[in-house]
């Protein structure tokens, strides 16, 4: 970058991984941001368990153990120094209201900017319209990932001081695995975890699969979204389930690993029975060319449009329908699968860099 390019700190969640093997949702998508044309980008986050992705400068910040006070305040006290020295032209926080707050208002002047990816309301400081309100007026701007969640930043609120921006979730389609003959897999991918789904996944299967002669189906996940995850009494659980219905089980694995089962799976299934704030997998199994079954719930609908087929995860029967008319019907599957490839597009990091350089362009100087 060249050294005129204003300099963009950004602020991970305390507890985000950034590497190899340990990043979620986030740490993806502030990673493909890095490089996002016009600015030189340096992130801070908490300790790390390994090593930080290597093409871009990464600054440690552990929130300090022995101050008083929530996990947020001790990581501000632990950005506040390492923040003055670099003298960013602009903050950009991930997901930590509090965080932004404090930070908005310990360095000022310097534009402090909130990107939510999860629902305000389920957040502290977020959770009234009042608290919301204020939280608009006190930053530089908002982003949400998706139309779903600055609906629920602006529920209850008649004249927002400042609008919230949408600026969804980015995928480097030229950077996918190179594709492959289809196999006749139905895939979850996911945290395993109730709500996300897996147990309906699982129930879907355990119909579908008798019907579908030649289909197997299979679901990479853990409890955590790392090699070690805890083997929970709901993982074993579900387990038993997947092999009683012939489920394969292969634990967590990394991102490219993940996305080249996705490039084989004909199937990719997203029960999701909390409201997805954005959906990263559905847009992931999109652009990977699977056909796409969703819940119609959150911001997966924004995700996915018409380029999938919606089922209640809540109703496995509904679910193994749909499991069923994909696995039977070639020729739906393949133009499910098309469509999604073509609405994929619209979410490419070179669509969408621009306007995130934008965003950040038109809050320089607060």
């Amino acid at each position: 970058m060249p050294a005129s390019d204003p300099t963009v700190a950004v602020i991970l969640p305390p507890n985000e991984g950034f590497g190899p093997g340990r990043s979620g949702a986030i740490g993806l998508l502030v990673h493909r941001l890095a490089h996002v044309p016009g600015f030189q980008t340096v992130i801070f986050g908490g300790r790390q368990d390994g090593p930080a992705y290597s093409d871009v400068a990464f600054r440690p910040a552990p929130p300090i153990a022995w101050l008083p006070g929530s996990v947020n305040l001790r990581y501000v006290a632990a950005l506040i120094a390492p923040l003055r020295r670099l003298r960013p032209a602009l903050i950009e926080v991930h997901n930590r209201i509090g965080v932004a707050l404090a930070l908005a208002r310990l360095l000022r002047p310097t534009p402090v900017t909130l990107v939510l990816h999860n629902d305000p309301q389920a957040m502290r400081r977020g959770r009234s319209a009042r608290e919301r309100t204020r939280l608009l007026q006190a930053l530089a701007g908002v982003v949400t990932v998706s139309p779903y969640l600055r609906n629920r930043l602006l529920e209850g609120i008649d004249a927002p001081p400042r609008a919230p921006v949408v600026l969804p979730n980015c995928l480097e389609l030229a950077s996918l695995p190179p594709p492959v003959p289809r196999e006749r897999l139905i895939l979850f991918v996911g945290r395993l975890v109730a709500e996300k789904g897996p147990d309906a996944f699982v129930a879907a299967c355990a119909a579908a699969l008798p019907k579908l002669p030649g289909w197997r189906a299979e679901m990479i996940g853990a409890d955590r979204s790392r090699v070690d995850s805890p083997d929970t009494p709901f993982v074993r659980q579900l387990r038993a389930a997947a092999d009683a219905a012939g489920v394969a089980m292969p634990g967590y694995r990394d991102h490219p690993q993940v996305l080249a089962a996705m490039r084989r799976a004909a199937i990719v299934v997203v029960p999701s029975r909390w409201a997805e704030p954005f959906g990263l997998v559905a847009l992931e199994a999109m652009a990977c060319g699977a056909a796409l079954v969703c819940s119609p719930r959150g911001g997966l609908p924004d995700v996915a449009g018409d380029a999938a087929l919606y089922a209640d995860p809540d109703r496995p029967a509904e679910l193994a329908a749909a499991l069923c008319t994909l696995g039977g019907d070639a020729a739906r599957r393949e133009a499910l699968a098309e469509a999604g490839k073509a609405h994929a597009g619209e979410f490419d990091l070179g669509e969408l860099a621009p306007r995130w350089a934008a965003f950040r362009r038109a809050r320089l100087g607060g």
